[in-house]
């Protein structure tokens, strides 16, 4: 971990960490960290430029590998987050949920999760809140295991990183 902060620090110019309120369990808000991947970059207005101007090829690289994902592990060992759940979306969506994606928040949001080995990014947003309900139905170590197990094989073959058009993932707008 020491090698890739020296590296983001190196390729990124700024900030080593990123830092972002996500809702945990039941909703509550905890401060999730993971390697910086893009550039700090704004518009003439102050505002950030888009993912796609601000990623590099160091940044991609770091999500291929989910890299940019190990200093989570310090979240885990805090409690807000388990190595196995849904992954913590945007504070912002927490309105936009209808009742059923609600139900994400019941267990503690993961670094992998079900849905995250069955598509990641490169599925609906509907198909992952139907993947991350079932997860919170069906819980249990053995199949924490299996995804685990999963997210190594998915992590090496780098499957679903982005959404279609997207460097990262598309924004969720509600239930349309």
């Amino acid at each position: 971990m020491l090698v890739l902060a020296l590296s983001c620090k190196f390729f990124l110019r700024g900030n080593v960490i990123f830092k972002q309120t996500r809702p945990g369990k039941g909703g509550e808000p905890f401060g999730m960290v993971k390697f910086c991947s893009m550039l700090e970059l704004y518009d003439i207005d102050g505002n950030l430029l888009p993912d796609d101007e601000r990623l590099t090829r160091f940044g991609r690289f770091l999500r291929a590998t989910s890299l940019d994902e190990l200093p989570e592990l310090y979240n885990v060992l805090k409690g807000d987050m388990s190595l196995v759940g849904p992954r913590p979306l945007l504070m912002e969506y927490l309105p936009l949920y209808n009742t059923q994606q609600a139900r994400r928040h019941e267990v503690r949001p993961g670094i992998t999760g079900w849905a995250q080995v069955n598509g990641r990014n490169a599925i609906s947003w509907e198909e992952k809140f139907r993947l991350d309900v079932w997860y919170v139905d069906n819980c249990s170590i053995l199949l924490d295991v299996k995804i685990l197990t999963m997210t190594l094989f998915k992590v090496f073959r780098r499957e679903g990183i982005s959404s279609k058009g997207h460097v990262t993932a598309e924004k969720f707008k509600g239930n349309q």
